[in-house]
């Protein structure tokens, strides 16, 4: 291959499923218009058109690994990624996730920002020694306060410096040009527009805690509006487990499994609330979506999630189902002018703090960024 001349930034992602698109699509937008080539790798997943134009990246490169193929040392992907490092001028290294930035380092001679989107990505002593043995080419990104909080007790002798935050965003405008309206949004998921409705979307797994979600809803339900709904977009093992609990629970007429909603961000607006009931939750991107649309959230107090609703909306202890049925009823007793300010509170949030723009202004402030910028 012959070398570019232009300055390339390699952006390495382990997939693009769930979120990951999205995510390729935010690092990728942050050197729009600053003289740098987005290259986005991605470990896993086939060759896509659709994906490689949604990650907005100037070059997208698929390496098509299977999960058991990049087990153990993983020399095939080490030796390919080398292989492209070679063939481009590039600067750094954006790797998401553990084996992306453990093969990009091992691949490449280059500085590498490792983005974590996950708590304890470091609590092994094997991978807190290669974290050790790579620090002067290595600098962390936590997606949260908290995954930033995490890395830095698991890893004490680092400098602060760093291990920093970059807050997961949206483009707001985008978004919300595609949030269907409140009647399309209802008719979409099969719900009256007389319900008085609360949206949760999330896999069925212990770490979303749906359990309480569904024990909180019953609690607060006699004191709900009459045609009070909770709707939950998602699946995963807990979903017989959980329609179980409903029956119990005396509601399972009053709670709608919708499963797997495509696109499911679109139809926001749906909802009269949000609720996320997880446990050590990273960030929480379905909180961002709830917000562009409008709807009033109510989290629990731990994890990322506090850093995003704290101040626009309501928060409650993890697991606390009595706590989580007086912030529904406190939502549902809004009047529309309350609604109202609501919503422009966390549009301001968004703006400030979660939009690209925003994030993008706190990227090139970063101290690991700026010097990696000035050897360029």
């Amino acid at each position: 291959m012959t070398r570019s001349a232009d300055r390339h930034v390699l952006q390495f992602c382990h997939g693009y499923d769930g979120p990951f698109l999205d995510c390729a699509r935010q690092y990728a937008s942050l050197f729009a218009g600053s003289g740098y080539k987005v290259t986005t790798v991605f470990l896993t997943g086939v060759a896509d058109s659709e994906v490689a134009a949604g990650c907005g990246s100037d070059e997208v490169l698929f390496m098509e690994y299977s999960s058991k193929a990049i087990r153990g040392l993983k020399l095939a992907a080490i030796n390919e990624l080398r292989k492209i490092a070679a063939s481009r001028n590039f600067s750094f290294c954006i790797a998401h996730r553990f084996k992306p930035i453990y093969i990009a380092l091992l691949g490449t001679r280059l500085p590498v920002i490792g983005v974590h989107h996950a708590f304890g990505d470091y609590q092994r002593r094997s991978r807190r020694l290669f974290a050790t043995v790579f620090r002067k080419r290595l600098s962390l990104l936590g997606v949260s306060d908290a995954v930033r909080d995490d890395m830095r007790r698991c890893l004490p002798a680092w400098p602060a410096a760093r291990i920093q935050t970059l807050y997961n965003r949206i483009d707001v405008e985008a978004l919300q040009a595609i949030q269907v309206p409140f009647d399309e949004a209802r008719d979409a998921l099969g719900l009256s527009p007389d319900e008085w409705v609360v949206g949760h979307v999330g896999r069925l797994h212990p770490d979303k805690d749906q359990a309480t979600l569904l024990k909180g809803f019953a609690l607060a339900l006699p004191r709900l509006p009459a045609e009070s709904r909770l709707a939950i977009l998602g699946t995963g093992r807990l979903e017989q487990d959980l329609k179980e609990l409903a029956r119990e629970l005396g509601i399972a007429e009053r709670v709608l499994f919708l499963g797997q909603v495509p696109d499911a961000r679109r139809y926001f607006r749906a909802f009269d609330a949000f609720a996320l009931s997880s446990d050590h939750e990273p960030f929480g991107m379905v909180l961002l979506e709830a917000m562009a649309a409008g709807v009033p959230l109510l989290a629990t107090a731990c994890g990322g999630a506090r850093e995003v609703v704290e101040g626009v909306g309501i928060l409650f202890p993890f697991g606390d189902a009595e706590h989580l049925a007086r912030g529904l009823l406190h939502l549902a007793a809004m009047d529309r002018g309350q609604r109202v300010q609501c919503a422009e509170m966390m549009q301001e949030r968004l703006h400030e703090r979660f939009s690209d723009r925003a994030v993008c202004d706190t990227f090139w402030g970063l101290p690991q960024v700026t010097e990696l910028a000035a050897r360029t």
